[in-house]
């Protein structure tokens, strides 16, 4: 029987199924410069333990459909390998648990376990502190969700072969920064309809205000009008960090995209204008998006301030297992 640590248990997470471990917002000490150069260890692909048949006391899932998930999930990094290593009954009917090791194919990574639990219903597992979708096309119910209910401004593409749903909130730092790897996707995926929702987070006092006006400029100029509004309030966010300061932010913003301020700031109290934003949050979480700024391509959940190299590669492969057109 295979055993694991509570450590390597602990590798089940999220960002494990999304993206490689990069430091995304942490600034790191420089190293020491070495005293005098060395020759490179050599690497090799990690020879994985051999697979034991005790270890697949489960009746479901079938390794097949374990392999096929973790293809979507990894096979944008044509370095990750992988084995299953178990899938194991569990004292809870219908609970599965599953364990994988994990390497890369330069032998640059030590190899890892990483264990997970499959949900009776088949479709989701829970992965550290997450519920994450999963099965052959772990992405498909997200994307149908996305299709049927992203209903705010978009650029690019009419057509929803490639839809990608960006969940951001005017005041959140991070969402700011990522604004230049949007623009770059709507030039590097021109066919691809880029959907902005909002996603006022309750921390940010203007958010919610902000949202608003962004719903009635695009109600009242169109997706035109409202991403000029949207560039204008992230590169003026510091100026709502003050009730005074928010109101001359937005109202600058709305002139800028050549739309009536009084008449956005009338639209933004309206009760349905409100339902509107509370809709777009709704949305968020029943596409099991808890932070911004987050992206949703074809269902699949992926870091919008990620390395844009990153996003790019994983939406590449994403368009491959789809099947559209960049």
């Amino acid at each position: 029987m295979i055993r694991m640590s509570n450590r390597l248990a602990g590798l089940a997470v999220l960002a494990a199924f999304a993206l490689p471990v990069f430091p995304a917002f942490a600034q790191q000490d420089v190293p020491p410069a070495p005293a005098a150069p060395s020759a490179p260890a050599p690497v090799a692909a990690p020879v994985f333990p051999k697979i034991d048949p005790a270890n697949f006391t489960a009746a479901s899932p079938a390794r097949e459909t374990v392999d096929a998930f973790l293809r979507n999930s990894w096979g944008y990094d044509d370095t990750r390998i992988w084995q299953v290593a178990a899938i194991l009954k569990t004292p809870v009917e219908g609970v599965s648990k599953v364990i994988i090791y994990l390497g890369d194919k330069t032998g640059k990574q030590k190899p890892s376990g990483i264990s997970f639990f499959v949900l009776a219903d088949g479709k989701h597992i829970v992965a550290g502190d997450e519920i994450i979708p999963f099965g052959e096309h772990p992405f498909a119910d997200y994307k149908a969700i996305a299709a049927l209910r992203a209903d705010g401004p978009y650029r690019g593409g009419a057509a929803k072969d490639l839809e990608i749903v960006e969940f951001a909130d005017f005041q959140c730092p991070h969402c700011k920064e990522a604004q230049a790897n949007m623009d770059k996707l709507s030039v590097d995926f021109p066919k691809a309809r880029i959907v902005f929702q909002n996603y006022p987070l309750p921390q940010h006092p203007a958010a919610a205000g902000a949202a608003a006006y962004g719903v009635c400029v695009a109600k009242q100029g169109g997706s035109t009008a409202f991403f000029t509004f949207a560039a204008a309030v992230f590169d003026g966010q510091d100026g709502l960090a003050s009730p005074d300061g928010a109101t001359l932010t937005l109202n600058s913003a709305v002139t800028k995209a050549g739309l009536d301020p009084a008449k956005i700031a009338e639209c933004a109290k309206l009760p349905a204008t409100v339902a509107t934003v509370e809709a777009s949050v709704k949305l968020a979480k029943d596409l099991n998006v808890n932070q911004t700024p987050t992206l949703v391509v074809n269902g699949r959940q992926v870091p919008a301030n990620a390395p844009y190299d990153t996003i790019k590669q994983i939406l590449q492969y994403q368009v491959k297992l789809d099947g559209v057109a960049e």
